[in-house]
């Protein structure tokens, strides 16, 4: 547009601010908006001060619709009308704040880390999703994550972990499946993290983490495991010599009719793993040495037949599956555990657990990388 039909347009933009009908005002802060996109990477200085006065009038009375339509106008632009997109990024509707929050990198820190410590789960959202965040603003969004912000975070490759950042996030990922995996796919997250986080995680996502990473990652993810599974073999190959007591009380328990869900409930409470481990092998029919490695798979499947197979109520199951070695089963895990559980005939489970015995996730993750 020429300088005089910008000069006009501002000419009414004074009167539409005072005393324009609603429907106005919009078009006309449409058509500004519109304008300035088309003319930003030629206005100087004076010339977008005069764009962010105007555009700043409109706003003050503008509804949220006709502002998250120009927010989604102005994002990304740069050089930004710098007093509109901080207001329109402190806006309480998260469809007006969200598109400059995510595209517009004029946003000062400053501005973020109050819009951070104000706003919800939405604004954080946008936030999680900008081309580059400091580690202060990655920390700062971290306390406040959910669920969604948190996964957001972690995949965007543009954030920037602070090693306490990262320490957190690997708490975070010891509960969510998905922020692990993206969290082991990140180049930057230092070695030592690494391995705490293929320790704590899940041989599912292990497995996953090896068929998704770049070789040069997927070799130091291999090796994270390999180190893990050193450190952890000497403690798996004394355990088996604790079980001759715990396989001789339990039989005497089974003997005068006391080894039931009480018992097995008790044992699992108290953290007993040797006796929950003994009391579903002499319940179910089978080796110690079947049972046992279910306890470190972190798929349940297994230990559910176990548990079915031993006549085991589902509260008492659920208890054994909370002793897991591996990692504690999440929500959506107990769920579908017990639509399994329930819906397993007690002879199919017992053949199962005696004859065709589950393998671990762990024993065919071993085959996969060997």
């Amino acid at each position: 547009m020429t300088a005089i039909a910008c000069s006009e347009l501002i000419a009414e933009v004074e009167l539409v601010a005072k005393n324009g009908a609603p429907e106005r005002r919009a078009r006309v802060l449409r058509e500004l908006a519109d304008l300035f996109r088309s003319a930003a990477g030629r206005l100087q200085p004076a010339q977008l001060r005069v764009f962010d006065d105007v555009l700043l009038r409109l706003i003050e009375r503008s509804d949220a619709r006709a502002l998250a339509s120009i927010s989604a106008t102005l994002a990304g632009l740069e050089p930004a009308p710098v007093e509109t997109v901080r207001r329109l990024a402190r806006h309480e509707d998260d469809a007006v704040a969200a598109p400059v929050l995510t595209r517009t990198t004029s946003l000062a820190d400053d501005d973020l880390v109050q819009i951070i410590c104000d706003r919800g789960q939405q604004h954080l959202l946008a936030i999680a999703g900008r081309p580059s965040l400091s580690e202060d603003i990655t920390s700062l969004v971290l306390k406040r994550a959910g669920k969604d912000t948190a996964r957001s975070l972690v995949k965007n490759p543009g954030a920037r972990f602070s090693e306490k950042a990262y320490a957190a996030l690997i708490a975070i990922a010891e509960r969510d499946e998905t922020v692990a995996e993206a969290a082991g796919l990140r180049p930057d997250l230092p070695a030592a993290l690494l391995a705490e986080l293929l320790a704590k995680t899940t041989n599912t996502v292990r497995a996953r983490l090896l068929k998704a990473a770049p070789a040069p990652l997927r070799e130091r993810i291999k090796s994270a495991i390999d180190a893990s599974a050193a450190e952890q073999a000497p403690r798996q190959a004394n355990a088996p010599l604790d079980y001759a007591e715990a396989l001789a009380m339990v039989e005497g328990l089974n003997r005068i009719g006391k080894l039931n869900d009480s018992a097995v409930n008790r044992f699992a409470i108290r953290r007993e793993l040797t006796n929950v481990i003994a009391a579903l092998a002499v319940l179910s029919g089978a080796d110690v040495k079947v049972i046992e490695p279910l306890m470190e798979d972190a798929r349940c499947d297994g230990l559910i037949i176990a548990c079915r197979a031993a006549r085991l109520n589902w509260q008492t199951a659920v208890s054994v599956l909370n002793n897991c070695r591996a990692s504690k089963p999440s929500r959506e895990q107990l769920e579908m555990g017990r639509e399994m559980f329930e819906m397993l005939f007690l002879s199919s489970a017992q053949y199962t657990i005696r004859f065709e015995p589950p393998v671990p996730a762990s024993a065919r993750l071993a085959k996969e990388v060997g």
